[in-house]
């Protein structure tokens, strides 16, 4: 499957970081306890509205760091959820910085590389969310670039932010595999012409129809 997945062209295989190589849930899960029965509502809001900040952002013409939005977005899911202790917050946002990767990463990264293919992440976050969640995770040997909207100062989808792979690696369009779970992300590297590869964890339903993927995949291990 890999092989069909991965097309011979191919020189590169980047991913999304949030959701597809870190689990964004991982934060409330490790506060489970403690965040209380609304948890996984209220892990859900945190990421809906993380989000929703960056495309209303990026549609107006306006930046603010990735990390702001985090908290931004953590507050927000504070409001919706009053019943939970607003005093778990520096605990939570400490945990987000070091998220768990999902536990076919590492293994997948490898493999690829020892493939000949160069690897590395294309995400909205900014440099020191980035650095500090590949630290935790020990994958910083196993990357060969970690790239931030930051540079550019719009989030995904947005063709200036794909295009950053171009910078870092000397590959075209058409000789990347971009790796994400959002189906959102998926849709706007088909359109820069890289070749989407969709995480569906989840089984979700399929959208973007016109902007189709490469392949689903439900675990990063069917790369290989």
């Amino acid at each position: 499957m890999a092989a069909t997945i991965i097309p011979p062209p191919a020189r590169a295989v980047i991913f999304d970081a949030y959701g597809t190589l870190f689990d964004v849930h991982s934060a409330v899960s490790r506060h489970m306890a403690e965040v209380g029965p609304d948890a996984a509502r209220f892990s859900e809001t945190w990421r809906a509205k993380q989000l929703e900040y960056s495309w209303v952002l990026s549609l107006a013409g306006r930046y603010e760091p990735f990390w702001t939005l985090t908290e931004k977005a953590l507050d927000q899911a504070f409001a919706r959820f009053p019943a939970v202790d607003r005093r778990i917050r520096p605990r939570l946002l400490e945990a987000y910085r070091a998220l768990d990767a999902y536990p076919e990463a590492p293994d997948t990264l490898r493999a690829l590389r020892a493939r000949g293919l160069k690897t590395g992440i294309l995400s909205n976050g900014d440099p020191g969310m980035l650095n500090a969640a590949v630290a935790s995770a020990g994958l910083a040997d196993d990357l060969d670039t970690v790239l931030s909207v930051d540079a550019v100062q719009v989030f995904k989808t947005s063709p200036r932010t794909y295009e950053l792979v171009l910078q870092a690696l000397p590959v075209t369009a058409d000789e990347v595999v971009f790796v994400s779970s959002n189906r959102w992300d998926i849709a706007g590297a088909a359109v820069f012409g890289f070749h989407p590869v969709w995480v569906n964890r989840l089984a979700l339903p399929d959208e973007y129809r016109e902007l189709a993927p490469r392949a689903v995949i439900s675990s990063l291990g069917e790369l290989v």
